[in-house]
């Protein structure tokens, strides 16, 4: 650790990690990066991103995020493929502590652990990923263009999502456990209206069917047991994201779901020092750009403050 504090710590990778370090590097503010258990984030478990400036032709989600590596390692991050355990965020000395046990002290701390989809807990659904199963109908419905899908919930989220996907696709199914939508009135409205989305009340995912790639569903209705199957090329899960910020819980403000809550036109937490970007605190938009956005943000924030506190 030396004997002076880092002026920069970003916890977590991904997009809004690596450009973070991208900004502090080159602001000489030698970042130290914790990659976190999953480094790149979800765009690791991305195949084909096509909505990324930049990418012209597209490019696998993998390949996107070890170009940002190379780019924050070329300017001088320090990467470390390792979790942090807990954190002490009080004073002007932040602490930080590896799961290994090693003690790391910063001046400042941006945050970008993410967040994590939250599945259905199907064992098909997990052998589809990327193969006709997604959490992400902004980022992967331009690929079923034309083709039936499913979505499963029945929240803003879902309702956003079917609404996108119907704009690309013939008829969209929307798997509804209960009997009525989560959803505000308004996005229950506009899903009622879009004559393309089925709404199938009190129905369950049995199984997505298929071997090597989606080919259809099997669905159960909880009021009656009645067995149906579907034919769909997608099948979309919109039922939440889970943020990683437990370890902030007590430190950091957030909401109710575990969503980190920053300070109006920044990244500032309620900790001074500690910024957050990306998908930690994002819960509207969720893509790889706006995350990215964040990061910059982020690492320029930590800038001036250490700037004003005369550390740079």
């Amino acid at each position: 650790m030396g004997k002076d504090p880092l002026k920069t710590v970003i916890i977590g990778s991904g997009p809004a990690g690596y450009t973070a370090a991208i900004y502090a590097a080159r602001a000489n503010l030698s970042p130290v990066m914790y990659t976190g258990k999953e480094p790149g984030g979800q765009l690791m478990i991305t195949t084909d991103v096509e909505n990324f400036p930049g990418y012209p032709d597209g490019v696998m989600g993998p390949q996107m995020m070890e170009d940002l590596k190379k780019q924050a390692e070329r300017f001088g991050t320090e990467i470390k493929y390792e979790l942090i355990d807990r954190v002490e965020l009080e004073g002007e000395v932040k602490k930080i502590y590896t799961e290994s046990g090693e003690e790391v002290a910063a001046h400042t701390v941006i945050i970008s652990t993410g967040a994590s989809a939250r599945w259905l807990g199907l064992e098909s659904e997990q052998r589809l990923a990327n193969n006709g199963v997604s959490a992400c109908a902004v980022c992967d419905g331009f690929f079923y263009r034309g083709k039936e899908v499913a979505i499963v919930g029945g929240g803003d989220s879902a309702c956003e999502e079917a609404l996108y996907l119907s704009n690309l696709c013939p008829k969209v199914h929307m798997i509804v456990r209960r009997d009525e939508l989560r959803a505000s009135s308004i996005m229950q409205e506009r899903v009622k209206k879009q004559a393309n989305i089925h709404i199938l009340w009190n129905t369950e995912t049995e199984e997505i069917l298929g071997e090597n790639e989606v080919t259809g569903v099997r669905l159960r209705n909880n009021e009656s047991g009645e067995i149906s199957e579907i034919p769909i090329a997608g099948f979309f899960v919109a039922i939440g994201h889970i943020p990683n910020t437990k370890i902030f819980k007590g430190q950091l403000d957030m909401e109710e779901s575990g969503y980190l809550i920053h300070q109006p036109n920044s990244t500032h937490t309620n900790v001074e020092g500690v910024f957050v970007s990306g998908d930690a605190a994002d819960h509207v938009y969720r893509q790889a750009i706006t995350a990215a956005g964040t990061g910059c943000m982020a690492a320029l924030d930590a800038e001036r403050y250490l700037g004003e506190k005369g550390i740079i």
